[in-house]
């Protein structure tokens, strides 16, 4: 009998080089994802008249934009860099698609809530135009709020760290639920009603249902995700976005069950994006998760029956 093969690599080295990000990234991920759940929030209480919803949102947004542009800014270890990818537009490439998409959602952002101050300064000149402009801003924003909470997953997805490229149908629809998860856990804090709690049903529904994927569906390439550490952490998001939910479907009639369902879906969201980026570190470490699915190909193809041939293109029989 011929034992089982040890994948290894030359002198123990990883076949893939793992990721050289930090968890600045991590964070960044999270921050990113709640600067878009929290502008959908605004836009809606916008269109319903929920003016302390509204700033809530508004604020939110601009703050944890402001905290994602400084940790993608830190990683990239000079500011320049973020202004050099500003010189081409890439279509082909996430990360510039994505530095321009962050751009044109900040300048959004950054009006509607400057629309917020206002009732506090002399109604004369611009600062008559701010509320219409504030108003026009929110739904910008609100519209490229998608692109902002899927972009890093596409991101992650085009490099060649196993777990990630594999997952790639998935991670979007993850990283956009844990995005509206974490936005109705801004409104079930500051303002609950009915439509935050809407938001974190519909947010963790989408989040849990993809992540099932993620973690069930690609073979040995979604063991890191329910495995080690990342595994933990997914298991704890997992809870704490289910409690979040949970309550705020029963906390109706309590602002501290609300507030602590919001907390909960804000943690939930956290773990996630630390889950799934020390999940794709851990597979690019150990060569089984490049060798092994590169051979289950390769033996697929080789295995698979000739295809039936053809007519002739001249006489058009076989």
């Amino acid at each position: 009998m011929v034992p089982r093969a040890d994948f290894q690599s030359y002198y123990g080295r990883p076949i893939v080089r793992p990721p050289v990000w930090t968890h600045d990234i991590a964070i960044y991920l999270f921050t990113g994802g709640l600067a878009a759940g929290s502008s959908l929030l605004a836009a809606g209480a916008q269109a319903t008249g929920d003016v302390v919803l509204r700033r809530t949102g508004r604020a939110v947004t601009l703050g944890a934009l402001g905290a994602s542009t400084f940790f993608l800014i830190k990683d990239l270890g000079r500011p320049d860099r973020f202004h050099h990818m500003l010189r081409v537009a890439k279509p082909t490439s996430p990360m510039s698609m994505g530095t321009w998409l962050l751009s044109f959602f900040g300048g959004a952002a950054g009006v509607a809530a400057a629309a917020e101050l206002a009732p506090l300064l002399p109604a004369r000149g611009v600062v008559k135009l701010l509320p219409p402009l504030g108003s026009a801003a929110g739904y910008g924003a609100a519209a490229l709020a998608p692109g902002l909470a899927t972009y890093t997953a596409v991101l992650f997805a085009d490099t060649a760290v196993p777990s990630w490229n594999a997952v790639h149908p998935d991670l979007p629809f993850m990283f956009a639920g844990s995005a509206l998860a974490s936005g109705a856990g801004v409104g079930l804090i500051a303002a609950p009603g009915r439509p935050a709690r809407r938001m974190a049903v519909a947010g963790a529904a989408i989040e849990l249902a993809a992540g099932h994927r993620v973690e069930t569906k690609y073979g040995l390439l979604s063991e890191p995700y329910h495995t080690g550490r990342p595994g933990k952490l997914l298991r704890a998001a997992r809870a704490l976005t289910i409690a979040g939910a949970v309550g705020a479907v029963v906390g109706r009639r309590s602002r501290v069950v609300s507030a602590l369902a919001g907390a909960s879906l804000l943690a939930g969201s956290l773990l996630t994006r630390f889950g799934v980026f020390e999940a794709g570190v851990e597979s690019a470490k150990d060569p089984r998760y490049t060798v092994v699915p590169q051979r289950e190909r390769l033996n697929a193809r080789t295995s698979s029956p000739p295809a039936a041939p053809g007519p002739s293109p001249r006489t058009g029989k076989s």
